[in-house]
């Protein structure tokens, strides 16, 4: 699923400090963005952004050192019909960089035309890869899933399982044992990149996890400011089943390590049964352990195999 906007404000304000632009123009439209048409048309967010050029409409217009020369060394009537040009490809904003100075009439025509104008000494190329990694976000594949996503150990480590299990009365312990949450009940998951996948937790959850008998806990007002995280990468999935389900359906001692298919990313799982007197915090922090083990190339398993081996052959 694919965000149907993104506004020159948020634009703005995300790269304030990186790009450290100014906003010089249009400012009476800064809710102005891609129009769902460039977005559906376009490949990547390489098509959404780019140097200047009439031929590519509906995307972020850069002006640098070469452009502004080529509005600017011409005559008047001339630079009138080049700058007007710039109004007719739609663009959400148009920005200045290379630390040159807008022509004062793409400036009043940004301001008639309600176009955002940004201005910043940043080189053209920078700008554009800045933006870029920006608006691929657009472009990021993304789901949603039901569960506790946590920070254990340093890993992203997301609880799933059958309803009425205790997912988030496990996450508040594991809060209580000092790791932190990122997201409870329903957690956004994007393909970040070709081979890696992060959480996030949604706006309207954020920092709250819903404990049965209790109702909603600030986990922020609670624990404090470390006890929650904005986002993490995802390395581990523990899925908690009834001990029934666990007999029926699962392997005691897998052969293999166990994967579940995310965004088309093979993510790492543990199944856990959840039975009376276990201490299913402490299980899962030895899976997690157990997973940092295994992502350094250290199979309990596989050794307990080639002990057995060795085992067997002095015996014969």
């Amino acid at each position: 699923m694919k965000p149907t906007s993104m506004s020159a404000q948020a634009l703005f304000d995300a790269q304030r400090k990186p790009l450290r632009w100014a906003w010089v123009a249009g400012h009476a439209h800064p809710e102005r963005h891609f129009t769902d048409a460039a977005i559906v048309d376009a490949r990547s967010a390489a098509d959404l952004v780019g140097y200047l050029n009439y031929i590519h409409p509906y995307r972020v217009q850069i002006v640098g050192r070469r452009e502004v020369a080529y509005l600017q060394d011409s005559a008047p009537d001339d630079q009138e019909r080049r700058i007007s040009r710039i109004v007719a490809l739609e663009p959400p904003v148009i920005i200045v960089a290379d630390a040159q100075t807008p022509p004062p009439r793409l400036v009043a025509i940004c301001d008639r035309a309600e176009i955002p104008l940004f201005v910043t000494s940043e080189p053209a190329g920078h700008v554009i890869d800045v933006v870029r990694g920006y608006l691929g976000q657009l472009f990021a594949d993304r789901t949603t899933r039901h569960g506790v996503f946590m920070d254990i150990l340093g890993l992203g480590v997301l609880l799933t399982g059958e309803s009425g299990l205790g997912k988030s009365e496990l996450g508040l312990e594991l809060i209580s044992r000092g790791h932190g949450l990122v997201a409870d009940d329903a957690v956004d998951l994007f393909r970040v990149t070709q081979t890696s996948l992060e959480g996030r937790c949604p706006e309207l959850l954020l920092n709250l996890l819903e404990v049965r008998g209790i109702g909603l806990l600030d986990i922020k007002a609670i624990f404090g400011e470390t006890a929650v995280r904005r986002k993490m990468r995802l390395n581990l999935i523990v899925h908690l089943v009834r001990k029934e389900t666990m007999e029926r359906e699962f392997e005691r001692l897998p052969y293999e390590p166990l994967y579940e298919d995310v965004l088309g990313l093979p993510v790492r799982k543990v199944v856990i049964a959840v039975d009376a007197g276990r201490n299913l915090a402490v299980l899962v922090e030895a899976a997690v352990r157990n997973t940092v083990l295994q992502l350094r190339g250290i199979d309990t398993y596989q050794e307990f195999i080639a002990r057995h081996q060795r085992a067997m052959e002095k015996g014969g």
